[in-house]
C-alpha cells in the first residue's frame, strides 16, 4: 500500500537515470520496443507486440489523435542577433503565441526574419508571467511552419531534426494539427497492431489535446501542491463518449494510450456534475493529477517513462500507486530499457484510490470550456 505519513515532496518522484538510457533514436520499427507489464503486483519484461494478448475482448483504446507541427523556427532580428522560436499556440489571423530565445528579447513593433524567407512582427509578451510571444505572421502559420520549420524534438534528444524525424515523432493517426511534442505512447503503434487490436475485439476511439511545450516544464517547488500546470487546449467528441458508455455499459475497460489522453478525459469528467455521465467537451485544461486524485474515467494506462521528478511521472505514481510506479521505474533501469519520447512503453492498471489525507491535491481543475 501506498500509505504516507507527510505529503509528498518533490524528492519522492526522483530516480537516477544513467543518460545512455535516454532513446536518441526511435526503435527501427514501430512496434519493435519493449513493454513493462506493471499491471500486475511484480514486473514482466515484454516486447509491445504483446499488447493485443494483454488486453481483453470489449476493451476502448482512446488515442490522442493530434498532429506535431514543426513549431521551431530559426531566425534573427534585424540587429543580426539570433532568435529561436518555439510556436506554441496558431490563433486567428495569422497570428502565434511563441517562446524565442534570443541574447535580447525583441521589443513590441520589431520585426524578426525566420528561416530568411519571412518576418514576423513582435506584437508583445503573453501568458502567465509574460513567458510567451504574441506575434503576428504574413500568412497562415501552419503552412509557413510547414515549409520552414523543424520538428521539436524534446530537449533530452540532442540531434538535429530529420526527416526520419519528421515521420516517426508522429503517430500513424495523427490528424489535427497543432500539438509541439508528441504523443508518445501512441507512436509505438503501426498499421500491424491496430489491425491485430481489431481482431483481439479491442476498439478504438479519439480525442484530441494539443500537447504544449509546458508537457517538459520542469517543477521548481519542493512542495509540489504550488506547482502551476500549463494550460493545453482539449476536444473530445460525441462519437468517443458514447463509445466509452457502450464500454462500460458492456463491461469493458478504458484504455488511455498516453498521459495526454488520459488528462482529457478526466479533465472532461471533472466537467460533469457529481455522477453525472462523460459530456462531449472542449476547451482549455490545466489539469494536475498527484498522488491522491480520484480517476473517474481511465482503467487501464499505456505510457513511456517519464522524467524524474517531473508532473507527468506525478500522474503515473497516482495511478497506479507511488511505490508501484517508482519499483517499476527501478526495474527499468536495472533492465537497460530505453526512456522518453523515442523509448520503451510500460502497461498500468489503476490502483485502488487512497484517501488524500497523506498526499496533496496539487492544482486538479480545468479551464473554461
Amino acid at each position: 500500500m501506498n500509505i504516507r505519513h507527510r505529503p509528498y515532496t518533490l524528492a519522492d518522484f526522483d530516480y537516477a537515470l544513467p543518460p545512455e538510457l535516454i532513446a536518441q533514436h526511435p526503435a527501427a520499427e514501430r512496434s519493435g520496443s519493449r513493454l513493462l507489464d506493471g499491471s500486475g503486483s511484480l514486473p514482466v519484461d515484454r516486447r509491445f507486440r504483446d499488447l493485443p494478448a494483454l488486453l481483453q475482448p470489449g476493451d476502448l483504446l482512446v488515442f490522442n489523435d493530434t498532429r506535431v507541427i514543426k513549431a521551431r523556427l530559426l531566425g534573427e532580428k534585424p540587429t543580426g542577433g539570433a532568435v529561436e522560436a518555439l510556436v506554441e499556440r496558431v490563433l486567428p489571423g495569422h497570428e502565434v503565441l511563441a517562446h524565442l530565445r534570443a541574447s535580447k528579447s525583441p521589443r513590441p513593433g520589431s520585426r524578426v526574419r525566420f528561416a530568411d524567407a519571412f518576418d514576423a512582427e513582435v506584437l508583445g509578451r503573453a501568458g502567465p508571467e509574460g513567458a510567451l510571444f504574441h506575434l503576428r505572421l504574413p500568412d497562415d502559420p501552419l503552412r509557413l511552419l510547414e515549409r520552414h520549420g523543424h520538428v521539436p524534438l524534446p530537449p533530452y534528444i540532442e540531434h538535429a531534426d530529420t526527416v526520419d524525424d519528421a515521420e516517426r515523432y508522429q503517430t500513424v493517426f495523427a490528424a489535427r494539427p497543432g500539438a509541439v511534442a508528441a504523443p508518445t505512447a501512441a507512436l509505438h503503434f503501426d498499421a500491424a497492431m491496430l489491425d491485430a487490436l481489431a481482431a483481439r475485439g479491442v476498439r478504438r476511439a479519439a480525442l484530441t489535446l494539443h500537447v504544449g511545450a509546458g508537457t517538459f516544464q520542469p517543477v521548481r517547488v519542493d512542495n509540489i501542491a504550488e506547482h502551476r500546470m500549463h494550460s493545453e487546449w482539449f476536444e473530445i467528441g460525441a462519437d468517443t463518449v458514447a463509445a466509452i458508455a457502450a464500454t462500460r455499459a458492456a463491461g469493458g475497460r478504458v484504455v488511455a494510450v498516453g498521459t495526454t489522453t488520459l488528462r482529457a478525459l478526466e479533465s472532461a469528467a471533472l466537467r460533469s456534475e457529481s455522477g453525472a455521465a462523460l459530456q462531449p467537451c472542449r476547451g482549455e485544461t490545466d489539469i494536475f493529477i498527484t498522488p491522491g486524485f480520484r480517476f473517474r474515467v481511465v482503467d487501464v494506462l499505456l505510457t513511456n517513462f517519464h522524467l524524474p521528478r517531473s508532473t507527468l511521472l506525478m500522474l503515473v505514481s497516482a495511478f497506479s500507486g507511488h511505490a508501484h510506479v517508482m519499483a517499476l521505474y527501478r526495474h527499468a533501469v536495472e533492465s537497460r530499457y530505453r526512456f522518453f519520447s523515442y523509448g520503451d512503453a510500460m502497461l498500468l492498471t489503476q490502483a485502488p484510490t487512497l484517501p488524500p489525507v497523506d498526499a496533496p491535491r496539487g492544482g486538479v481543475g480545468s479551464g473554461p470550456a
